[in-house]
């Protein structure tokens, strides 16, 4: 009995998930961790082309406060040009700062061409993919406007969609682009928490591993 009880024990909280933030600014991170908040992602490079002068420093404070699971986000800009001189920027600012970056695509001044927009994203990973970790921040609709549904050429990539029914949890989502298993959900956009301004994201557990003695 002792032991069917610790097994439904250790098994429920490798279910329970993460929950975590994305920001564009610097926030209360001491606050955020008091609320159970495990993880931060933290904008580094803006849409109009430049390098988040704030990132660096807001990185030090999550983990300051505690919070060592830090990643940053990519918001490229396409109107810009050179996707590989954008990565660059990038790269000198942020090399050896975190592990992970994530590419934020979403509907917001993208090439009509779906093809053109295809090799911008390829373009932005192989570069940046020789010094992080790369995952696909997106949904079904950006996705599929913006290079078509079924293409899957970053399926090998984590996925973090976005769909904010207030839920954490992956039960809502729908096959896109070639995945079919999620990493990260953002669940709900433009919430208040510790007086600031968030995102919030779960993520199931993907570290945690039961071992058992008997």
């Amino acid at each position: 009995m002792k032991l069917t009880i610790a097994l439904a024990a250790l098994l429920a909280l490798a279910q329970a998930g993460e929950k975590g933030v994305d920001v564009s600014s610097s926030v209360n991170w001491s606050c955020l961790k008091s609320q159970g908040i495990d993880f931060g992602i933290i904008r580094g490079y803006e849409s109009s082309g430049n390098v988040d002068s704030s990132a660096k420093a807001n990185v030090a404070a999550a983990k300051s406060a505690g919070i060592d699971n830090v990643d940053l986000y990519f918001f490229p800009c396409v109107s810009c040009g050179n996707p590989a001189n954008q990565a660059a920027e990038f790269i000198s600012a942020f090399k050896g700062v975190v592990k992970r970056v994530w590419l934020d695509i979403e509907i917001y001044q993208w090439s009509s061409s779906q093809s053109s927009n295809q090799q911008f994203i390829l373009e932005l990973v192989s570069a940046l993919g020789k010094s992080f970790t790369v995952g696909i921040y997106t949904n079904l609709n950006n996705w599929s406007s913006i290079v078509g549904q079924s293409w899957s050429s970053c399926s090998s990539l984590p996925l973090w969609y976005a769909h904010y029914d207030n839920t954490a949890d992956f039960d809502d989502f729908q096959a896109f682009g070639g995945w079919t298993d999620p990493y990260m959900k953002q669940y709900e956009g433009d919430a208040t928490l510790c007086s600031d301004d968030v995102d919030m994201n779960w993520t199931k557990k993907s570290s945690t591993k039961v071992f058992f003695t008997l």
